[in-house]
């Protein structure tokens, strides 16, 4: 009974700071948590529509950023595996000059320092002229973005840009890979994600957005949040409306720019079947999911390695291995604990890309609540 009355005061804590999330702006918020039972935990917070009072459940489906870029890695490694390519072979070995000729660095990048962000390649989500088109305000939301668009804008010398060896997060890389993948197997890279992971693993909800039809559960709206700095650095497009004065309603745009490096459209559950299948050796053999964990310093408390990072958290609540995913309209954070038994995800539907400062996000409730504290404490019980 101690146990169950125990159980009950660590739920109603996760749950109260999901509330606290949105009672400091995040319009919605979902969140769950797994281990090698299964899913032990899942709730929500807040709307998918302000405009309409409507609540955002657990079956509903978010964009994820950035955490795309660890499907990519496990189907790159799964090519690897089947000797389709190695870690040393040069982007300019498989894809034709008419694709990389004008960007810096990129046909001399192997897989290996493409997967860990030390190519050299910019990323185009850096380009100031991108960041209007992409996701300011000159965006057409209703266009579907070709799968190249975006590296027309880093087709350029840049003398000051990145160097090759040196760690600089690229989304470019990231696209180049998706290209990669289309080469090597003669099939588009969507479907290689759904044939080698979604399928066998059942997520049933995952698909990339503006290259497949929506799947199970629906999607909510998206804002972003209004700051000064996005404002002046990315512009507001015309044909968004603003809810409050704080945010911006993105829904009628799509994620068709980020493709492989950030366009994955997912459920908190879906993402917790992937992610612990990635760490318990059924996506990947035991040797390349050793090179995926090769880590070097990135950031304060963070550190690269193929397709994933590894983050200690300053609270003292472990090492985890995962990835953050930001883009317009929703952050996602998908991570688990390095020593222990336990995998977390974390999805809003609001945008922090290009804003500076903001009240809370998903990757906020991650890295400064108790969140990871509560959840560690909640597997011992299952």
């Amino acid at each position: 009974m101690e146990d169950l009355v125990q159980e009950k005061q660590i739920k109603d804590a996760l749950q109260s700071i999901l509330q606290d999330s949105v009672d400091t702006g995040v319009p919605g918020i979902v969140a769950a948590i797994s281990n090698s039972q299964g899913l032990i935990w899942s709730s929500s917070a807040g709307q998918a529509s302000l405009e309409k009072s409507q609540p955002v459940d657990t079956t509903y489906l978010f964009g994820i950023g950035s955490i795309t870029k660890v499907f990519v890695a496990v189907v790159i490694f799964q090519l690897i595996e089947e000797k389709r390519l190695t870690l040393s072979t040069k982007l300019g070995e498989i894809l034709s000059p008419d694709v990389l000729d004008g960007i810096a660095n990129a046909s001399e990048a192997t897989i290996d320092i493409l997967l860990n962000h030390t190519s050299g390649v910019e990323s185009w989500e850096d380009d100031p002229t991108w960041r209007v088109a992409g996701r300011g305000s000159d965006l057409e939301p209703t266009k579907i973005w070709g799968k190249t668009d975006p590296l027309k804008y880093i087709c350029r010398p840049n003398p000051s840009g990145p160097k090759p060896g040196d760690w600089d997060y690229s989304n470019s890389g990231y696209t180049l890979l998706g290209l990669a993948i289309e080469k090597l197997t003669g099939r588009t890279a969507e479907s290689e994600i759904r044939r080698r992971i979604l399928e066998p693993l059942g997520m049933r909800s995952t698909f990339l957005e503006g290259f497949e039809e929506p799947r199970e559960g629906s999607i909510p709206n998206r804002y972003h949040w209004a700051t000064e700095t996005f404002i002046e650095s990315a512009g507001i497009c015309p044909a968004f409306t603003k809810p409050r004065e704080d945010l911006i309603n993105a829904s009628t745009s799509n994620l068709s720019v980020e493709w492989t490096a950030g366009g994955i459209m997912s459920s908190a559950s879906d993402l917790l079947k992937f992610i612990t299948a990635l760490r318990d050796g059924r996506l990947v053999s035991a040797s390349s999911l050793d090179v995926m964990r090769t880590w070097r310093p990135a950031e304060e408390t963070t550190e690269q390695g193929h397709g994933i990072f590894r983050w200690t958290s300053p609270k003292g609540y472990g090492t985890w291995i995962g990835h953050h995913g930001g883009v317009l309209g929703f952050t996602a954070s998908l991570w688990w604990k390095e020593e222990g038994d336990v995998a977390v995800c974390i999805l809003s539907n609001v945008g922090t890309m290009h804003c500076g400062d903001v009240p809370s996000s998903s990757g906020r409730v991650f890295a400064r609540s108790h969140f990871l504290e509560l959840a560690i404490e909640l597997s011992v019980f299952r």
